[in-house]
């Protein structure tokens, strides 16, 4: 869950939502091995603990006080993550269309230069804006869907068109989200163009 935007970030490190946010990282390998090896069952357990961890670190984020800068950033990072690992096992597995895993790992590859140049500029990243966050949602329904087609063969005739089509729909929101954030590295681009360039006044002699 997305900490609050109003609460002014600290820089510690050391909180019990960071602990809980490294937590969440440390269980995407273990994600990961058991989705390559089709413990689905296993696999959406860890998924699940996964989504707990999130609410909880923004939810004691925000009682405790303690929204931090790295929280912000780690967030997001692990949402990247657990979709980039559903991708690879599901891809891997032959679950999901080749050209899906390709456009939606595009786009993150695409972010990932951005914030490169954002940084080369001194600019921090962008906040997540509402496109992402939906774009998320879909892929966090459709890609467990797509497990639960391969753990519950049964129920493959329900789960697997309705995965594909929150994920279809989620890798257009993610391209649209991707979309507004080169927008606006452009725009700060520019921005900090016509700062640095001198004034008219000051190359009169």
């Amino acid at each position: 869950m997305d900490e609050r935007e109003d609460v002014e970030p600290s820089d510690r490190i050391l909180t019990v939502p960071n602990i809980l946010s490294f937590l969440r990282l440390a269980l995407v390998p273990v994600f990961l091995i058991l989705l390559v090896e089709g413990q689905d069952l296993i696999a959406l357990a860890v998924l699940a603990l996964s989504g707990v961890t999130d609410f909880l670190d923004g939810f004691l984020a925000r009682r405790l006080n303690q929204v931090s800068k790295l929280g912000q950033l780690l967030d997001p990072a692990a949402d990247r993550l657990y979709i980039f690992a559903a991708l690879l096992g599901l891809g891997w597995r032959e679950l999901i269309p080749l050209w899906l895993v390709v456009v939606i790992i595009a786009r993150d590859v695409m972010l990932v230069i951005l914030a490169g140049w954002l940084a080369r500029m001194g600019h921090g990243p962008f906040p997540v804006n509402w496109v992402g966050k939906w774009a998320t949602a879909c892929l966090f329904i459709g890609l467990p869907l797509l497990m639960l087609s391969a753990a519950f063969p049964d129920t493959m005739e329900y789960t697997r068109p309705f995965g594909l089509v929150f994920a279809i729909v989620g890798a257009a929101l993610y391209w649209w989200a991707g979309g507004l954030y080169l927008v606006q590295t452009v725009q700060a681009s520019r921005k900090r163009t016509g700062q640095t360039q001198p004034d008219s006044d000051t190359l009169e002699t």
